[in-house]
């Protein structure tokens, strides 16, 4: 394993989060880079296409963070993007990060990494779908985590149709059907709006309370306002944003939702405002946790029984690396233990990037993390030697902080983490053209 610019750096995936590492490890003179994506372009998550492959995203779907909140720290997106970009902006945006960077002729697309293997001197061979085998010196792994899908599991059959909502596209199937959306986060609550739109009888349930919080908020979008209150304490900032939320919702009750049993930044958020509109028109029937299946019939737990044509299963993702071994690597339950969410103690040359659950966007925190990982493999910067302590201190705070859940794992709280990440970047970090942002810039583009 060498480290230095001639080291040779492979990069699993070309999303936002893989030409983020692709960038700054050409910024940082690591030229002897591959980057392997099994799509044909870039993007990855944020790629749509009727053909349902590596990509989640359904014809509606924008981002739930605003654009001031979801950009790469030196590339800003174009003044006319609205607050919220389709993913026909993110795809476009994304594109033109990695032509401006220069990042296209480092991308092999249509190349699936199949096995990947760490040797007795830490290096990497890689096996790839068409026989080659490539080594070398550092492993970057920007797959991402919403691609294999989770789906519940409910005592009795259902006799019609389920889908999970990875591949959901349009809610063209579902004219004139009865429809069960499951589940309270972003995926489920766009989907039973899009679906309601045409179905015959629309429902979604949820297994517990959530905060479904407007996409705008006095004016605003919530993580704008969310930002000015970054400096007071997480208890006082807590009881702040349940303040707004009460003040412009009413309540979960005035919809016919559960009440919350946590707090509302102890998960992760969930912003609709057409929810809560499609809820009190009638036109979105809300409905508690699933008791069982009877054949077409739903029987939920509080008693209530309703048929249905299908049902669309929002029940989130499980992280899956399936080149690695499951003995080297297996994050698929349980905690992710890896130091910053980026560096394993045991796999020197291994990382992690975009590997979080943000509250707010993951694309700038990948960019920092993108950083930290380039200067490692420069040999600009070091790992602490008490490692593993810290990364169980880590893990400790995250079991106090959010409720358990498999999407909890790897969730972070964006301002703290992003202060945690720079304050790591070394003062002598390489910028692109040789040219460091001061990090007084630095600290402001990320709100700090």
């Amino acid at each position: 394993m060498k480290f230095g610019q001639e080291a040779r750096v492979c990069v699993i995936g070309a999303g936002p989060s893989g030409i983020a590492a692709a960038k700054h490890c050409l910024q940082a003179g690591l030229t002897n880079l591959v980057v392997y994506d099994k799509n044909s372009e870039v993007g990855g998550n944020w790629v749509y296409s009727d053909d349902v492959g590596h990509s989640s995203v359904y014809e509606t779907a924008h981002i739930i963070s605003s654009k001031r909140w979801s950009q790469y720290h030196d590339f800003p997106m174009p003044e006319h993007y609205p607050d919220y970009p389709s993913h026909r902006l993110l795809k476009e945006y994304f594109q033109s990060y990695a032509r401006h960077f220069g990042l296209e002729p480092f991308i092999q697309f249509n190349t699936e990494v199949v096995n990947a293997e760490e040797n007795a001197d830490q290096t990497w061979t890689l096996t790839l779908h068409d026989g080659r085998v490539e080594v070398f010196d550092h492993l970057i792994v920007c797959n991402g985590h919403h691609w294999n899908p989770r789906y519940p599991d409910y005592p009795g059959e259902f006799s019609g149709e389920i889908l999970h909502s990875h591949y959901y596209r349009t809610h063209l199937p579902f004219k004139g059907k009865r429809v069960l959306v499951i589940g309270g986060g972003n995926s489920a609550c766009d989907i039973a709006v899009d679906v309601a739109r045409h179905a015959a009888f629309t429902a979604i349930s949820m297994r517990r309370g959530y905060y479904i919080i407007p996409k705008i908020v006095f004016g605003e979008p919530p993580d704008v306002a969310n930002a000015r209150l970054r400096f007071l304490p997480r208890r006082v900032r807590q009881y702040l944003n349940f303040v707004i939320w009460w003040l412009t919702t009413g309540g979960n009750e005035r919809y016919g939702l559960q009440k919350p049993q946590h707090g509302i930044l102890e998960v992760h958020p969930t912003l609709n405002s057409d929810l809560l509109q499609r809820l009190r028109h009638g036109d979105i029937v809300p409905r508690v946790d699933i008791e069982r299946y009877e054949g077409n019939t739903v029987v939920f737990k509080d008693g209530q029984r309703d048929e249905f044509d299908v049902i669309i299963a929002a029940t989130g993702y499980i992280i899956t690396h399936p080149f690695f071994d499951k003995r080297l690597i297996d994050f698929s339950e349980g905690d992710v233990p890896l130091y910053l969410r980026v560096f394993h103690p045991k796999h020197p040359s291994l990382y992690f990037v975009g590997l979080v659950q943000p509250q707010g966007c993951i694309w700038p925190l990948a960019d920092t993390q993108a950083q930290l990982v380039a200067n490692r493999i420069l040999g600009t910067w070091q790992p602490p030697a008490d490692m593993e302590a810290r990364i169980a201190q880590e893990l400790e705070t995250m079991r106090r902080l959010y409720k358990s859940a498999a999407r909890h794992t790897v969730e972070v709280e964006y301002h703290e983490y992003q202060r945690q990440l720079l304050q790591e970047v070394p003062k002598n970090a390489p910028n692109w053209n040789g040219v460091r942002l001061p990090r007084a810039q630095q600290m402001e583009a990320v709100g700090d």
